[in-house]
């Protein structure tokens, strides 16, 4: 059961005005009998119930799960189901349904889940029946009041006779969201706490949800959640538009409860493997695989910022500072089945998420971390906003923004974009010219906007290189047919121990023609 109180009244409140109705309905006009209505439930009550919990220590301690569910195997927990014909909130005509998380697994702090209705929020109880256990069999049978992992919506979002996955809370503050046609692949979570820094990371975690009744062909679903962790308590509201291109508007409160070093606004966390930047010498016959194979910032200026990621060999950070960010997000560029080969997993379909601040969010940076790994199956790349000054016990942040969940980018800004990365050594193919230690050739190409326009005159066209160190020993620029724009050659030259940052676009005239593309380079990590 959920320990927010619908009402304030005790059984004892009741009954004394009860009596003092009584004794009064003689005398009292009718209409002066109802009893005054109690406020509907909304966002401010789950801002006071963070500031409540801010105000107190935090309490690790969560129910134990059965033994049988905290050892299931990924396997044996995909096989627990939930049975759609039992999904929550189809009365009164709603176009969307609720499906319920079983708890077990990696997922073993069950949460509460309310459905508001009419103002009233009332906790949906946990059943058995509400689950297909498929082979699982357990030798006694599980609490009743065992609680849910997680929910998801679900919305006729690719065909109308059919009530597709829409979105999804479940394990810690993580989300994720789909539009028209797309399959899921990066998360988004309700905040990061000292991600890629000197401290161990925290993991907040989602402890109630409210999911408010859609009306009959209502457009948009309405949910609050509260967030508990060590170093903070936080209040959510989202409110969900599916659509071709998905959005979800976001408000958070974040009461802070102790200092915290680093405080990551509207993270996102995906996986890069390898790319076309960045060839690795495995055995796999997929030639890409990636959620995500770049980060997209458009500064408080106005400026397109392209990063292709990277799997390194160490753990790496990278920053953009900034005042009043417009937008940043991590995207799936490249849409080319081809280029991924993978007939299950759909590669080329998964979503692209943009984060658009509200209000304005100040000074600060966007910080991407990018951690090695040997396996797809882990989320190696985060990106978030960081602001800027010190965030100390007692104060209260609160952040507005919009996540779009995008198939392309290519509509977001009318210059070109940086649509391939290709590291190479700085020679032709078989040349015996000899190639200075530390140097590196990088292959950009350029494609979109007026590009095209360009490729009568080529000669109109010329990129603008810079560097933060080392030098840059050489430029060209080419003409792309194949992409409908241009190549870019930069050959780069650093001493060892030296990182360098570069960056490239294409101009003609005074005119910018494209964003700018931006990549590190170390000789050792090469």
């Amino acid at each position: 059961m959920s320990d927010f109180p619908i009402s304030p009244l005790t059984r004892r409140d009741a009954l004394k005005l009860g009596a003092a109705g009584a004794v009064a309905a003689a005398s009292v006009p009718a209409f002066a009998q109802q009893p005054t209505p109690q406020p509907a439930f909304g966002y401010e009550d789950v801002v006071r119930r963070a500031r409540d919990l801010a105000r107190q220590p935090y309490d690790p301690a969560a129910r134990e799960l059965p033994e049988e569910l905290r050892n299931l195997s990924f396997d044996r927990y995909r096989d627990i189901r939930f049975r759609p014909d039992r999904s929550l909130l189809a009365a009164g005509g709603s176009p969307f349904r609720m499906q319920m998380f079983h708890p077990g697994f990696l997922y073993r702090r069950p949460v509460v889940v309310n459905v508001v209705r009419d103002g009233i929020a009332t906790p949906a109880p946990y059943s058995g029946a509400l689950f297909d256990y498929g082979a699982n069999k357990f030798e006694r049978p599980l609490p009743v009041d065992l609680g849910f992992a997680g929910f998801r919506l679900h919305y006729p979002l690719n065909d109308p006779r059919v009530f597709d996955e829409l979105i999804s809370f479940v394990g810690a503050s993580y989300f994720r969201v789909l539009g028209r046609n797309q399959v899921y692949g990066l998360s988004a979570r309700g905040v990061a706490i000292d991600c890629g820094g000197p401290n161990p990371e925290e993991f907040p975690d989602f402890r109630e949800f409210w999911v408010e009744m859609p009306g009959p062909g209502s457009d948009r679903a309405t949910i609050y959640a509260l967030l508990d962790g060590p170093s903070l308590a936080g209040a959510y509201r989202f409110v969900v538009y599916p659509d071709v291109e998905t959005v979800v508007d976001v408000t958070a409160t974040l009461c802070i409860r102790k200092p915290i070093a680093k405080l990551g606004v509207a993270p996102l966390t995906s996986m890069f493997f390898y790319g076309e930047n960045q060839r690795r010498h495995y055995t796999d016959f997929r030639p890409e695989l990636h959620d995500s194979d770049g980060l997209l910032v458009q500064t408080g200026g106005g400026e397109w910022v392209w990063r292709p990621l990277r799997n390194p060999k160490t753990l790496q950070s990278s920053s953009f500072w900034d005042t009043n960010p417009r937008g940043f997000g991590l995207m799936q560029r490249d849409r080319l089945f081809e280029h991924y080969q993978d007939l299950d997993l759909s590669y080329q379909l998964r979503p692209s998420y943009w984060i658009e601040p509200r209000e304005g969010w100040g000074q600060g940076r966007v910080e991407l971390i990018e951690i090695p790994t040997d396996d797809e199956t882990n989320d190696n790349i985060v990106a978030f906003w960081v602001p800027a000054g010190p965030v100390e016990a007692g104060q209260e942040r609160v952040f507005g923004y919009r996540l779009k969940s995008l198939s392309s980018d290519g509509r977001m800004h009318p210059g070109g974009r940086a649509l391939n990365t290709f590291p190479t050594r700085a020679a032709a193919l078989g040349s015996a010219e000899p190639v200075p230690a530390g140097t590196q050739r990088f292959i950009i190409d350029f494609a979109g906007g007026d590009l095209p326009y360009y490729l009568g005159d080529p000669t109109r066209v010329e990129v603008v290189p810079s560097s933060s160190s080392g030098r840059i020993s050489r430029t060209f620029v080419t003409p792309n047919p194949k992409v409908g724009g241009f190549r870019v050659g930069v050959d780069v030259q650093a001493d060892t121990g030296q990182t360098m940052e570069l960056r490239a676009f294409l101009k003609a005239g005074e005119r910018a023609l494209t964003e700018t593309w931006t990549f590190p380079y170390a000789p050792e990590n090469g």
